[in-house]
């Protein structure tokens, strides 16, 4: 039985330093090439590795036994370019040695990855790891690391927070806000990690894709969303300015929440309004056919916006004199009434209105079904 000591170099040092050609076969050849290398860089680990092999190799023929002696190198890209050199490599040795093991000299963790590519060629009967003994455990947490680094899992959970982070920090910094930008931060994490909790990635992903799709066919749908989008951002600062310049003669803690949602009740309405119109557009230049499916929204929303503003309103009115007392006058005037009655109406009309197109639509469909049904069978009669 004749063993082969191979030494490996992933990242082909032997060539790129040494201007050495693999398959190195032969002890003169190896020797040769270990001269060469520590010449060029004594430094290197790979000097140490095929020393190690010299050796091995050396009482292996001691011992009496049948031996050869091999290093083969890869490329300085690692990964599926050097292995695929290295498994060409091991084939023209193993086909020129007439091998039947190996014993296997490594200087690292990084060059054992290549240890399935030797196994399904030919037998592993030993692996040797030769490195420096000050950085053997430095070395194989810097290759452990740079393995989990490269999983796309660890890459997700834990690099892509970080990075966020640093965004948003380096962002409010240029504009000279860093004491906003630590603010900024909690809620760029605490978003994050909403994502995260309640597994909203594929969502936003499918919304990134639609965007993206959107801009490239030219969707409405897509330029109204942002539109609404603008609205709503813009209706809430307003909202907002409006709550911290007022001046509130209650000590009713809700107050200022009520007047923030009756400011922002209508800017919804009509960003709705805006999102619906754009994407009945879309699906009619689509398909060719009216989008009944929304008729029903315009009305929801009107009658959403009529019903919440004047509740809030009248809240906003009743909660002024608050402790002292809750004022239930808000809730009877005539206009408190008129809008209750003009949002439920509205949305009666909506659902009275949408039941009876959808029953319409509906028979059509079938009747067109039908009329396609009997093509068919003509056709095959």
């Amino acid at each position: 039985m004749k063993t082969l000591v191979l030494n490996i170099d992933r990242d082909d040092d032997f060539g790129r330093k040494a201007e050495v050609k693999s398959p190195i076969i032969g002890l003169d050849k190896n020797i040769d090439a270990a001269n060469k290398l520590g010449q060029a860089d004594p430094e290197d680990s790979d000097l140490n590795a095929i020393f190690s092999a010299i050796s091995t190799y050396k009482k292996l023929k001691e011992e009496k036994k049948e031996a050869e002696i091999a290093t083969i190198c890869g490329h300085i890209n690692v990964g599926i370019k050097s292995d695929e050199i290295i498994a060409e490599q091991l084939e023209q040795v193993i086909k020129e040695t007439q091998v039947d093991n190996v014993i296997l000299v490594t200087d690292g963790a990084e060059d054992e990855y290549v240890l399935p590519i030797i196994q399904s060629r030919i037998k592993v009967t030993a692996i040797r790891r030769v490195s420096v003994k000050q950085s053997r455990e430095l070395e194989d947490t810097y290759y452990r690391i740079l393995k989990i680094l490269d999983d796309q899992k660890v890459q997700k959970q834990f690099i892509l927070p970080i990075a966020l982070v640093l965004i948003v920090w380096a962002f409010f910094v240029l504009l000279g806000m860093a004491a906003s930008g630590f603010g900024a931060i909690l809620l760029t994490l605490g978003l994050y990690l909403l994502i995260r909790v309640f597994r909203w990635e594929k969502l936003i992903a499918v919304m990134w894709q639609e965007v993206k799709t959107g801009f490239i066919t030219g969707r409405l749908s897509v330029y109204t969303s942002i539109i609404a989008a603008v609205i709503i951002i813009a209706n809430a600062i307003m909202a907002y300015y409006e709550v911290i310049n007022s001046t509130f003669s209650s000590d009713a803690e809700l107050l200022p929440v009520i007047l923030f949602v009756k400011n922002m009740i209508w800017g919804i309405v009509i960003a709705g309004l805006i999102m619906v119109s754009g994407r009945s557009v879309d699906i009619y230049l689509r398909e060719k056919k009216a989008p009944w499916n929304y008729w029903i929204v315009p009305f929801s929303l009107v009658a959403f916006g009529l019903v919440s503003y004047v509740i809030f309103n009248a809240f906003n009115e009743a909660l002024k004199s608050w402790p002292e007392q809750f004022s239930i006058e808000p809730f009877q005037t005539f206009t408190f009434i008129f809008y209750i009655i003009a949002g439920i109406l509205i949305a009666l009309i909506g659902a009275v209105t949408y039941h009876y197109i959808k029953e319409i639509y509906s028979t059509e469909e079938k009747e067109l079904e039908i009329e396609r049904q009997t093509e068919k069978l003509i056709e095959k009669n």
